[in-house]
């Protein structure tokens, strides 16, 4: 098992969705239970977002979004190939469906992420610290070289890779999301060499997958982190040829996780979503619980135990 330094990013996706999302991400920063956020522009309670981001210094990065609500630049409101016929982006499968057709037009991809990034400026004043995509889109075919491009273009250093070691052991994982998951896994694998061209880089692991919502526990994220580690250093990570910043180098036996959560007040609709309104997930219970969890003292017992220091993107 690893005895050196691990750094652990704990990043809280979605913030900007709706109030008591922000409300249980902030809440979770100040607790030291999350310690990086990923901001979605077009989320209804964005501009509250950023400005609680600048009140508790928060680290914030951009979480793309080309699959939920609808899209923040003009040009593609009333007429896209990113949008279904009620004026919306096509949903997280049915983006992929359309993308696997070849429907969706890669300028558009293109102007709508820029678009983006311009309002996350807009509204905390820097560029993003990191971006990665909501519900993963940024690893997709196509996508991904557009996403680098504009990473590269825009000067952001940092990205998200979900590939998850040990992932296929995870037999608590529903057969259909599952799939899903490997998938995501599949396209990851896809996108490392095109992220390393353009520069971009990311942790050396990524958890998140088999820690989400109802499946997250102290224990799952504990063994999973134990895992990880395990696996990391006997080289055995599936991803343990794309760490494009390890820093064995420069500290010797430092490794870097980042933890995707979703932690939050569920959504009482109709406020909240990125335009249609909340989803079934920002309503459930497992945004309290995802949050609970991460609260919890054994947890942040245990980071102390294992010498994990909890950090963001902007620190690496």
């Amino acid at each position: 098992m690893l005895q050196g330094r691990v750094k652990l990013i704990v990043t809280g996706d979605d913030f900007g969705y709706c109030p008591w999302r922000n409300q249980g991400i902030v809440e979770c920063f100040l607790a030291g239970a999350v310690s990086n956020v990923s901001l979605l522009v077009n989320g209804s309670a964005a501009t509250d977002a950023a400005q609680l981001a600048r009140r508790h210094n928060i680290p914030i990065g951009l979480h793309a979004n080309l699959s939920e609500g609808s899209p923040v630049c003009e040009v593609l409101k009333n007429n896209s190939s990113l949008l279904n016929e009620d004026g919306f982006f096509h949903g997280k499968m049915g983006f992929r469906m359309a993308l696997a057709k070849g429907l969706l037009k890669m300028s558009e991809v293109k102007q709508e992420l820029m678009a983006q990034l311009d309002l996350f400026r807009e509204l905390t004043g820097h560029i993003p610290h990191h971006m990665d995509g909501h519900q993963h889109v940024h690893v997709l075919p196509e996508v991904r070289h557009v996403f680098a491009q504009v990473l590269e273009e825009y000067g952001i250093k940092y990205t998200r890779v979900p590939i998850e070691p040990g992932l296929h052991s995870c037999d608590w994982i529903e057969p259909p999301l599952m799939d899903f998951y490997l998938g995501v896994e599949q396209d990851s694998f896809n996108t490392v060499n095109v992220f390393t061209r353009h520069g971009i880089r990311w942790p050396d692991i990524y958890i998140g997958l088999s820690t989400m919502g109802k499946n997250m526990s102290v224990n799952n994220i504990q063994s999973a982190i134990n895992t990880v580690l395990a696996a990391f250093t006997a080289k055995e990570s599936p991803s343990a040829d794309a760490r494009p910043f390890s820093h064995q180098d420069e500290q010797s036996r430092t490794v870097t996780i980042e933890l995707m959560v979703h932690p939050g007040y569920p959504s009482i609709p109709p406020v909240g979503g990125c335009g249609e309104g909340p989803d079934d997930f920002s309503q459930s219970w497992e945004r309290l619980h995802e949050l609970q969890t991460l609260m919890n003292p054994e947890l942040q017992s245990y980071y102390k135990t294992r010498n994990i220091e909890l950090c963001a993107f902007k620190d690496l």
